[in-house]
């Protein structure tokens, strides 16, 4: 009867957790922002990275190139790719080297005089109308007839044109059956998307959509995709830290339940284990909806990783079981540790709280609240569950020999000072940078795919992913017009080869001022039409063809300048949109450069400028973003080591007892830091984040070790549970520290590490006479 109670209460337990973990999940946003994991911006540059960088077009682009089929079928998926992603509401622009000068027309076209910059070096006399009639008749005999002809009567001096032509991309690959192509006879394109580049979320969709208009195109079968971009490389890092994550899980789990089966000789752990880790979980989430109404995906991968100290929980529960007694009376015997066990390693997790990081905060809330009611769970439902022992895990085969192994090892008092001096010199000393603030290399994308990015963006003249000209000014006005005062510069220094190629905000909107100039050129209807008469004598054009013409000019020369409120409801007005942008209370355009090699030149232009312009150099302000991220973490983890120490020994009501418990943790954290910097490996977030866990981890082992209970059979149960909570966390970590991906290799070797530091010194530096046993 009893037994049949406590399979009601687990059934009921499991059915609470999986119905409040469905609730939980319905409401509970999960995002893949970034920045939600960077530190609040502390200068302009910052500010402008976290705010629109990631909006930016550098990071929004996705290069494409398509082989494996014969040339003319290559050019055909071009175009009908192009097609396609030109009505996907996923994608903001797509270039393949065709132009369709109807499409660029749309709202657009009444401007063109105002915009293109033909007026500002010619005016419509007779002279030049001549010349540009000559070239049409020209041009209608060529091979670009069937394009011009519709243009002809509205528009013969193709203005239309030359901004198409301006509004391409400032370096060109080869043009191929009119699309382009690359050296290797690739064909090749660049579409924008809407989505952030920060977002891996909404690019991997943007991405899914591409690949899917590809594979329904005729033709496409046999053929070939690659894409590449930061986009590309978001969701790809993503993709592959989760499918070894996934692998490596899987891995551990059957692990995991063998080693248990093993040390308990019963499959009800196996069955309950997993029951307070997973109260935790859901309510972290649950907090987590609460207080911010969404999760990153970062806070649930690091909180799950984070919480997995709970584990430990009910393994010392079923390692203390004694046979014939209650295992309530187990558990509240062991609880007073146990808890000050829970409350330290809550203490730690605050440092994260502290960080004034959004994305740390989730991660401290998820993680404190699943830990504390991981513990109550443990406390006051697992013993409903959990039958009396009928195996008293103190008689395991080889488990006193063990203990006298372990009593037996010498402990000189040196040995702490030797540790903490050495270590220290080693960290110190060891070459190599001590902090590791380039994120590219934290990156799981192979080195062959980094190279093929850098070639497509070579081929196709893509912007450079590092650097950026600012431009500020009080209005969106002040700032084209200041893009149209630097361009003579810039071209310059293109000349000078400083860089291959920019993009600034007036190379698609010309400023009101230059707007205003260009439309007094415009001659009015009566003088056009006289010079339009004198440039036809002796040419092959009717009277009256060029009337659309006539009438355009008249209406170009009443209109008021095209705004760029106005210019980002065209076709190109999202292009418009990420470059020149509103922040506090003036606006910033960005311009993109391509191939920079010599950035101390175009640096100068701050100086010349005034300031206004300046390079942005993404790669710097992202490693100050660290170095600030850094300190603020390292400042909380500081104050919560403090916390750590005084909530240890007002729990132990003892400083020497607490000595015995914070002395292993600190020297195992230094010997973790000693190999890691001995192998040459940087420190970064995620060992930080891993040292935290570890810290964590030993907390449990020297507690329970530094407990002096008078009972040898009391103490082989505590051995018996240390033991399985080590092999269990070297066994998840261990196999981490074989990942391929960068992030999941840092994490799984530093846990791995200093779980065996943390037990290794909490055995050696517990007071002598709890190990010393007759025998």
């Amino acid at each position: 009867m009893r037994n049949r109670a406590r399979i009601a209460i687990w059934l009921v337990w499991l059915g609470l957790v999986a119905v409040v973990g469905w609730g939980v999940a319905r409401h509970l946003q999960i995002n893949s922002d970034l920045r939600d994991f960077v530190p609040p911006a502390r200068n302009a540059d910052q500010r402008l990275l976290l705010d629109e960088v990631g909006n930016g077009p550098g990071s929004r682009l996705l290069l494409l190139a398509i082989s494996g089929a014969p040339r003319e079928r290559l050019a055909a998926l071009s175009r009908g790719l192009a097609a396609a992603l030109s009505h996907d509401p996923a994608f903001a622009r797509v270039a393949n080297g065709s132009e369709d000068l109807a499409d660029l027309a749309s709202g657009l076209l009444p401007y063109r005089y105002l915009l293109s910059p033909t007026l500002d070096s010619h005016r419509f006399d007779a002279g030049y109308l001549r010349e540009q009639l000559q070239q049409r008749i020209e041009d209608l005999s060529s091979p670009a007839a069937s394009m011009l002809e519709p243009w002809l009567a509205r528009d013969p001096t193709l203005e239309i044109l030359k901004l198409a032509q301006r509004w391409a991309p400032p370096r060109q690959p080869p043009l191929v059956d009119g699309v382009w192509f690359s050296g290797r006879g690739e064909a090749l394109l660049v579409a924008e998307t809407r989505a952030a580049g920060f977002d891996p979320a909404a690019q991997e969709k943007a991405i899914a959509s591409l690949k899917r208009r590809f594979a329904a195109l005729p033709g496409a079968a046999g053929a070939k995709l690659v894409l590449s971009g930061p986009g590309w490389f978001g969701v790809e890092a993503s993709r592959r830290t989760r499918a070894e994550a996934d692998r490596f899980g899987a891995i551990t789990t059957v692990g995991f339940v063998l080693m248990l089966l093993l040390a308990y000789r019963s499959a009800t752990p196996v069955l309950v284990t997993a029951l307070p880790l997973l109260s935790g979980a859901v309510a972290g989430f649950a907090l987590l909806a609460l207080i911010f109404g969404h999760a990153h995906g970062i806070t649930v991968a690091f909180g799950f990783t984070l919480l997995g100290v709970a584990q430990e929980y009910p393994l010392r529960v079923f390692s203390h079981r004694r046979v014939g007694v209650a295992t309530a009376v187990c558990v509240r015997e062991l609880w007073p540790l146990l808890a000050t066990a829970i409350a330290s390693v809550c203490i730690a997790y605050l440092a994260f709280f502290a960080s004034g990081v959004a994305g740390l905060q989730q991660l401290a809330v998820f993680t404190i609240g699943g830990l504390v009611v991981a513990g109550a769970c443990t406390r006051w439902l697992l013993p409903q569950v959990v039958p009396a022992a009928t195996r008293d895990m103190a008689a395991t085969p080889g488990l006193a020999k063990a203990w006298h192994v372990l009593a037996r090892l010498p402990r000189p008092r040196w040995l702490p000072w030797l540790v903490a001096v050495a270590g220290s010199c080693v960290i110190a000393w060891a070459p190599g940078p001590f902090w590791q603030n380039d994120l590219s290399a934290l990156t799981p994308i192979p080195q062959a795919e980094l190279q093929r990015d850098a070639r497509l963006r070579a081929a196709l003249g893509a912007p450079d992913v590092r650097y950026m000209l600012v431009l500020r000014a009080a209005t969106a006005e002040g700032v084209l017009a200041l893009s149209e005062r630097i361009t003579p510069r810039m071209h310059a220094l293109v000349a000078q080869h400083a860089l291959a190629g920019f993009e600034l905000p007036s190379r698609y909107l010309a400023s009101a001022a230059t707007q205003r100039a260009r439309q007094a050129k415009l001659p009015d209807k009566a003088r056009l039409q006289a010079a339009l008469r004198q440039a036809m004598q002796g040419l092959p054009f009717r009277a009256g063809v060029f009337a659309p013409f006539v009438a355009d000019v008249e209406a170009a020369r009443k209109l008021p300048p095209l705004t760029p409120s106005k210019f980002e409801q065209s076709p190109l007005g999202a292009r418009l949109e990420s470059m020149l942008v509103r922040q506090g209370d003036g606006w910033v355009g960005l311009g993109t450069l391509s191939s920079v090699d010599e950035p101390s030149a175009i640096a100068a232009l701050a100086g010349e400028t005034h300031g206004a312009v300046h390079l942005l150099d993404l790669k710097a302000s992202t490693e100050s973003l660290i170095m600030d991220y850094r300190h603020r973490i390292l400042v909380a983890l500081g104050l919560a080591a403090l916390l750590l120490c005084v909530a240890v020994t007002l729990a132990l009501r003892s400083p020497r007892r607490a000595l015995h418990v914070l002395g292993p943790m600190t020297l195992a954290t230094l010997l973790v830091l000693v190999v890691l910097r001995a192998a040459g490996i940087p420190l970064s977030l995620f060992h930080l984040v891993s040292l935290t866990l570890a810290a964590g981890l030993g907390l449990h082992y020297a507690l329970f070790f530094e407990r002096r209970t008078g009972d040898e059979r009391e103490d082989l149960r505590t051995l018996h549970a240390t033991l399985v909570c080590v092999a269990s966390a070297l066994l998840v970590f261990g196999v981490l520290a074989l990942s391929s991906v960068p992030v999941l290799r840092a994490i799984g070797l530093t846990v791995a590490l200093g779980v065996a530091f943390h037990f290794t010194l909490s055995v050696l530096m517990a007071p002598a006479g709890h190990l010393r046993r007759d025998g």
